[in-house]
């Protein structure tokens, strides 16, 4: 893998698409030294720079493990591509809220995923 090409610590480009068909929205968080550049446009970068930082690796890179138990439960049809780079990895990564799991995971990062802070999560 090689090393993120800039000087920045994070620089994600997040590809929203609210429903089926309807237009993409890109979002972008780009920081260095712990604060946004102008680059970012997210509602709230400082927000979803806290949240990246917040959750750190293990929400763009799992660790494996057992399988989890998620409410079977739909939290609607938004779907979130996050790729970019995050501390010198190259990140790809989908956020969606098709079950329990997915839906708590979508909140937590509600922020970079064009929410604004303490938001539900929902776009």
């Amino acid at each position: 893998m090689t090393a993120h090409p800039g000087p920045y610590d994070v620089d994600l480009t997040v590809r929203l698409t609210e429903t089926p068909g309807a237009p993409e929205r890109t979002f972008r968080l780009q920081a260095s030294g712990g604060k946004p550049t102008g680059a970012s446009n997210l509602p709230d970068a400082a927000a979803a720079l806290a949240a990246v930082e917040r959750l750190g690796p293990d929400i763009f890179f799992p660790r494996p493990g057992p399988p989890k138990m998620c409410t079977q439960q739909y939290g609607g049809p938004q779907v979130a591509v996050v790729t970019g780079w995050f501390l010198g990895r190259a990140v790809s990564s989908a956020f969606s809220r098709t079950d329990g799991c997915e839906i708590a995971r979508w909140r937590s990062m509600a922020a970079l995923l064009g929410g604004v802070a303490g938001g539900t999560g929902a776009i």
